[in-house]
């Protein structure tokens, strides 16, 4: 493993990608640091390549050219099963459309990510279950909830699910892709600042896609992706 630099979490150095068939690339990014426990808020139009930057740094998409590193690996000399893997121990992911699976309950879906990786489950202390509520209770999720498919929740209890889940087994970096773009303002606000609660109490980097400029003041520091992709173009 590569050291990362001190208290860096993202390190990109000369990041390319092009998807294939395409001439223009869609990333060109000549540096890009991100420091651990940072809350991160990366804004950009559509098309600027916001989803594919989190692909790249999730290790589902893979740089045409230069160094993407994560907690100290470089995610381009990886093979595919240790990118998945990677991800698996070390990613908590809420997409915008939840992702949730709907055959299973709340708490079932919110204790998935330690089927998946051993060291998330070595990060929970006693039983899944009973970690799992905690964070549901925290996330202010009605009790009487836990135990019901996903598919009876409304749109913003879906949202905690989500976000519970990303948090299970405290990954030390926490990707968010427009989770609150279904909900109105006053529930926007809140549940981020739930959210920001929540990663600080796992320890962990938050990076979050918004397309609205009103969260912004929330967040530690916010990168312009189209601008970040242009100052690569011009080099």
């Amino acid at each position: 493993m590569d050291k990362p630099s001190p208290h860096s979490v993202v390190e990109l150095d000369q990041v390319v990608f092009t998807w294939p068939g395409n001439t223009t690339a869609t990333l060109d990014i000549p540096s890009l640091t991100i420091q651990s426990g940072e809350h991160l808020f990366i804004k950009g139009p559509s098309g600027c390549g916001k989803s594919t930057l989190l692909g790249l740094l999730t290790g589902i998409n893979t740089a045409s050219s230069g160094s993407v590193k994560v907690l100290g690996n470089n995610l381009t000399e990886m093979s595919g099963s240790k990118r998945d893997k990677f991800r698996a121990s070390n990613i908590g992911y809420i997409f915008q459309q939840f992702n949730l699976l709907p055959y299973l309950s709340v708490v079932e879906n919110v204790m998935l990510p330690c089927q998946f990786s051993n060291l998330r489950r070595q990060q929970v202390s006693g039983d899944l279950a009973s970690y799992a509520k905690q964070l549901l209770e925290r996330l202010h999720l009605p009790v009487d909830l836990l135990d019901k498919p996903v598919a009876e929740l409304s749109i913003g209890q879906q949202q905690r699910v989500a976000a519970a889940r990303a948090l299970m087994g405290k990954p030390k970096v926490v990707i968010a892709d427009e989770p609150t773009s279904s909900l109105d303002y006053d529930n926007r606000t809140a549940f981020i600042e739930l959210l920001l609660d929540q990663v600080n109490q796992a320890g962990s980097t938050l990076l979050f896609v918004s397309h609205d400029p009103t969260l912004e003041a929330l967040f530690d520091r916010t990168i312009n992706l189209e601008q970040l992709n242009q100052a690569g173009a011009k080099q």
